[in-house]
C-alpha cells in the first residue's frame, strides 16, 4: 500500500473522513510553503494538495489565480515545488502529498522526467486538471511505474459514460467538483452531491473526495457525511493573500480554520 491507500484505510478504520487542504506552492513566497504544510498537518490535515503554480489556471477562480501569480512572481516553479516536497519529507514521511496543476509545465519537462523527480521527492499523487481520459492511456502508466497515483476530476455535468472512463484510470482518489463553476464558487448542495457520489460508487472503489465550495466547519462536516474526503482550498488561499505582508500570521490563521473543520467533521 502507498501513503494514500494507507491513510484512507486508517481513517476508514477509525470511522473518520480525510481532510485535504490545498495551498499553492510558493505562495506568498517559496520559503514559506514547507512550514505551512507542517502547520496544516499539526492542525488536523490528513493529506495535502499542493498546487504547482501556472500562468493560466483555467479551472481556478480569482483567488487561486492570484495565488499562482504571487508564487510565480516570487520565483516558484515546478522544480521548486518538488524541492519543497523533498524538504517536507525530511520531517514528515507519512502524510500523503498530491501535486495539483496543469499539463503544460509537465509536458515541457517530460512526463518520464517529472514522474522520476516526483517519486524521488516523495510525491504520492498527481492531479492534472486538463488531462482528459482520452489522453490518459499514454500518461497514467508513466506515473504508475513510479508508484504515483493519478487523480482525476469529475464534474456535476459529467455523463455516466464519461465518468466510467475517468474512473477506470483513477487511483488514489477521485476528485468530485461539487459545483458548476471554478474554485471559489459559492453554491453547494450537499444532497445533490450525495446523489452524484452514490452514482460514482457504482463505478469505482476508489475513495471519493469533494472540493469546491467548502468554506467552514459546517460545510466540511456536511460533505464528510457523503464523501470519503473533504478538500478545502480557496478559503485557505484567500487567508494567505490577506496576510501575505505579515507571513508570520499565516500558519496560525490556517491552523485555526483547519482545526474548526477537523472538529466539525469528527463531531
Amino acid at each position: 500500500m502507498n501513503r494514500l491507500e494507507e491513510k484512507f484505510a486508517a481513517l476508514n478504520a477509525e470511522g473518520k473522513k480525510a481532510l485535504i487542504p490545498y495551498i499553492t506552492g510558493g505562495d506568498p513566497k517559496p520559503e514559506y510553503t514547507e512550514g505551512l504544510m507542517h502547520a496544516l498537518v499539526e492542525a488536523g490535515a490528513d493529506m495535502i494538495e499542493l498546487g504547482m503554480p501556472f500562468s493560466d489556471p483555467m479551472a481556478d477562480g480569482p483567488v487561486i489565480q492570484k495565488a499562482c501569480e504571487r508564487a510565480l512572481a516570487a520565483g516558484a516553479s515546478v522544480q521548486g515545488v518538488l524541492d519543497i516536497v523533498a524538504s517536507f519529507r525530511e520531517k514528515d514521511s507519512t502524510t500523503p502529498v498530491v501535486l495539483m496543476g496543469y499539463l503544460n509545465p509537465i509536458e515541457h519537462m517530460g512526463y518520464e522526467t517529472f514522474a522520476a523527480k516526483a517519486k524521488a521527492s516523495g510525491v504520492d499523487g498527481v492531479l492534472l486538471v486538463d488531462l482528459p481520459p482520452e489522453e490518459a492511456e499514454e500518461v497514467v502508466p508513466v506515473f504508475k511505474e513510479s508508484g504515483i497515483d493519478t487523480i482525476f476530476l469529475v464534474a456535476p455535468t459529467t455523463t455516466r459514460e464519461r465518468a466510467a472512463k475517468i474512473a477506470a484510470h483513477a487511483s488514489g482518489y477521485l476528485y468530485y467538483v461539487s459545483v458548476k463553476g471554478v474554485t471559489g464558487s459559492a453554491t453547494l448542495d450537499v444532497a445533490e452531491v450525495g446523489g452524484k457520489l452514490a452514482d460514482l460508487r457504482e463505478l469505482t472503489d476508489v475513495p471519493l473526495a469533494v472540493g469546491f465550495g467548502i468554506r467552514d466547519g459546517a460545510s466540511a462536516a456536511a460533505v464528510s457525511q457523503v464523501a470519503d474526503g473533504v478538500i478545502v482550498g480557496s478559503v485557505l488561499v484567500n487567508c494567505i493573500a490577506e496576510l501575505a505582508e505579515t507571513p508570520e500570521k499565516i500558519a496560525p490563521a490556517l491552523q485555526e480554520r483547519i482545526k474548526e473543520m477537523r472538529l466539525a467533521m469528527d463531531a
